[in-house]
């Protein structure tokens, strides 16, 4: 490593010791949280994995620098929290909103200048911001509280954020290799780094003082000044509190004084009668709380006859999510606009129509992936998926994994098409591969013989 990278580290390091002392919020440091090995580890993390990603954007500078430091403070934010929950008897689902109020703010912070800044930069700050929603695992308060356990958080949280890092590795992987040293910074700063902290302090959860304690205390807000988060009752037929809202909101990126939804009975699709809504099946919510309707028809995400997933009509929604799926299971995207689908388990096929801008995450299909009629379409398989259909599409990245490699790709009308494999030759690095949209036609023998058209260049 030389001189200049280890300055630039040192500096990094010293910025974040000077904003730990900013964001504390007269939350002191007291001895006891000092010598607390989790603590102690927490500032080990802080100072040489994030460490790591702010030398990076230190060289880039810009955008990049400024969301960074949004995610410097996120993560200092959320060790006040954990010095926090040694002191205070854990939350009730009311009051946890309260409790995580100055994370999420920070969330929101970073969320606003990815959202509302054209920037050349625009895919580091997706990447950084949603990131952050990783963050979300110390507010776990058990079983019940709306989201998985902290481990399977981080991971969760982290592959929506690496579809945007990975487009920062495909477009400067030969033009400039700060900005890949900034996007495998920032994936392992969550993956292995802070899943392997949670896995080794806290795998169950953030530890509360005991109830009884003498200096047991209820979650208070921070001196701080910080913003309430109430769910206004307004635009919501039955409000939810928690974790689940706190994560429905971070995920979003939206004002948190939006509604969130609870299923109820007569809104589930069997027993709906204007189909409309988002909503899950056998009653359980789905984490993609703000819905974003299209002029030619309501937004849904539902399962219909407990074996078709529709997700239609959404526009600008990120955040789409489908958990309880399987392989009995379809799922058919229509007529979406500038969307993230993500779908956590592995389905029967999935069929993506008339999309614009649309990037769609899955675990794995049993028969086919189909891209028609869309376009700007990228599709990132992390499992196997047999045969990938693209019809009438024009441009389309597919990324596709060590298991998915023997997957056949058929193409009809279609161009710009790009297929991305990891690289046998480095670590992390994606391999481009252009897949041919031009043909020659020759006849010969009695009969025409078709092949694609090479170029090459000088």
């Amino acid at each position: 490593m030389g001189e200049a990278l280890i300055g630039r580290l040192e500096a990094a390091v010293s910025r974040l010791e000077a904003l730990s002392g900013g964001v504390r919020g007269g939350l002191p440091d007291t001895t006891a949280s000092a010598q607390d090995p989790a603590i102690v580890a927490f500032d080990d993390l802080v100072a040489s994995a994030l460490g790591r990603v702010s030398a990076a954007a230190g060289k880039i500078g810009a955008d990049v620098a400024e969301v960074t430091g949004l995610v410097e403070k996120a993560f200092l934010v959320g060790k006040n929290l954990l010095v926090r929950t040694n002191q205070t008897q854990k939350p009730t689902m009311e009051s946890v909103t309260t409790f995580m109020g100055p994370l999420n703010e920070t969330i929101l912070e970073a969320n606003a200048l990815a959202e509302g800044t054209r920037s050349i930069y625009a895919n580091h700050l997706k990447a950084a911001a949603g990131s952050l929603a990783a963050l979300a695992w110390i507010g776990y308060t058990g079983k019940g509280c709306g989201m998985p356990l902290p481990i399977a958080h981080v991971e969760e949280s982290w592959q929506m954020a690496e579809f945007y890092s990975n487009k920062v590795l495909v477009e400067y992987k030969n033009k400039d290799p700060d900005h890949v040293e900034w996007a495998k910074a920032l994936k392992e700063l969550y993956v292995p780094n802070l899943r392997d902290y949670v896995k080794r302090y806290y795998p169950l959860g953030p530890v509360w003082q005991p109830p009884g304690s003498a200096t047991n205390k209820a979650p208070s807000v921070p001196s701080a000044p910080s913003t309430s988060l109430s769910i206004s009752s307004a635009s919501s037929s039955q409000p939810k509190s928690g974790m689940s809202a706190v994560f429905a909101e971070i995920s979003s990126g939206k004002p948190v004084t939006q509604g969130l939804r609870k299923v109820t009975d007569d809104m589930k699709s069997k027993n709906r009668t204007d189909k409309t809504g988002v909503v899950a099946a056998e009653g359980k919510e789905t984490r993609n709380a703000h819905s974003f309707s299209s002029t030619k028809g309501p937004a849904k995400l539902e399962l219909q006859m407990g074996r078709k997933w529709v997700v239609e009509h959404h526009v600008g929604n990120k955040s789409l999510i489908i958990e309880d799926c399987d392989t009995k299971q379809s799922v058919y995207v229509y007529g979406c606009k500038d969307c993230v689908l993500q779908v956590k388990g592995k389905v029967n096929n999935i069929t993506i129509d008339k999309c614009t801008k649309v990037g769609v995450l899955f675990k794995g299909v049993v028969a086919a992936c189909e891209i028609v009629n869309c376009n700007s379409a990228e599709v990132q398989c992390e499992g196997s998926v047999p045969t990938i259909s693209i019809d009438n599409t024009s441009g389309c990245q597919l990324y596709l994994s060590k298991e998915s490699l023997e997957t056949s790709i058929t193409t009809a009308k279609s161009s710009e098409i790009n297929a991305l494999v990891p690289d046998a030759n480095t670590d992390g690095d994606w391999a481009e591969h252009s897949l041919p949209q031009q043909y020659i036609h020759a006849f010969k023998d009695g009969q025409f013989t078709t092949s694609p058209v090479s170029h090459s260049g000088a």
